[in-house]
């Protein structure tokens, strides 16, 4: 049995490397890969040993019963959606590679991912957030530096806390994002996040002129920041903002810069880039966040809507 485990992870770290560099996957991402496909190795095992010894014996039937035992574990439709979407590609690879004959998981239907309407803060709330930390101390300062960033430019948690002074086009308002899969956006933001980061960087004893790969924000170690700590920090404005409603985390911002473009007339498809999404049907959430506002842009924009 060992030895099954042992062949069979010998596969996936195969598999592993291989998106790794051919793919330039994350390693956020390869780490749910390798968890997914671990969680369905283990099924296997006790799902049927033989099966388990040999995965060309793998078929539709077994992926489904994994997927059925995934959901009965009140896991969301979201996370089995990504664990069959990882088996996937698993097996393509394995079929490309010549590990296996067939791609038993071709037929194998995706479960429907609800789409949650995202959580956001309203415009006129936005001031009494940027207020909350307390600017007279420095984490105060970073504080607020985050928070006017991430509501300026929409970024991710994990861009922003990758985020040097080198990144920052202080003369332009322009910020360089590394974003998932190693795709490079440019962002604006306005003075404001700016006036916020240069009086930060002042009370750390930084600034423009620093070295380009200085990290923009640090921990009081003066360390890169953990997207741990960037979280802790946030939460609890963003929870007092919000009332205590769940889903308070720095992906609150980044869904109430999109909400907030959208209300103010900006083009959907513009979103799309500012946001980095790499389809179109990421940002169609912010229409249902504001059926009114979709409407309103059809009448303007269609010569038959009225």
């Amino acid at each position: 049995m060992n030895h099954t485990m042992n062949s069979s992870d010998k596969v996936i770290s195969e598999f592993l490397i291989h998106i790794s560099e051919e793919k330039g996957f994350s390693k956020h991402t390869i780490a749910a890969y390798k968890y997914d496909l671990n969680c369905f190795l283990s099924f296997l095992m006790e799902y049927d040993t033989n099966i388990a010894m040999d995965l060309n014996k793998v078929d539709r039937s077994c992926i489904r019963h994994f997927l059925a035992k995934e959901l009965e574990n009140a896991l969301s439709s979201k996370t089995t959606a990504r664990r069959l979407a990882s088996i996937k590609s698993f097996f393509k690879y394995l079929k490309q590679t010549g590990k296996v004959e067939d791609n038993p998981s071709i037929h194998v239907k995706t479960p429907k991912v609800e789409k949650k309407i995202p959580t956001f803060i309203q415009e006129n709330k936005i001031n009494e957030l940027m207020n909350m930390p307390d600017r007279t101390t420095m984490i105060g300062k970073r504080d607020h530096a985050m928070l006017e960033l991430f509501y300026a430019t929409g970024i991710r948690l994990s861009e922003l806390v990758g985020l040097n002074i080198g990144s920052v086009d202080h003369s332009n308002n322009l910020i360089k994002v590394l974003g998932k899969g190693n795709k490079e956006r440019i962002i604006p933001f306005g003075d404001k996040a700016k006036d916020a980061i240069e009086t930060y960087l002042n009370s750390r004893g930084s600034g423009w002129s620093s070295k380009p790969n200085t990290p923009l924000f640090t921990s009081q170690n003066d360390k890169r920041i953990s997207a741990r700590t960037v979280q802790q920090r946030l939460r609890q404005y963003l929870q007092s903002i919000l009332g205590g409603k769940k889903g308070a985390s720095p992906h609150t911002l980044r869904h109430t810069f999109g909400t907030h473009l959208l209300d103010n007339d900006a083009d959907i498809r513009s979103i799309q880039e500012l946001l980095g999404h790499s389809s179109i049907s990421s940002t169609q959430i912010y229409t249902k966040v504001n059926p009114q506002k979709i409407k309103k842009i059809y009448k303007k924009a269609h010569p038959h809507a009225s």
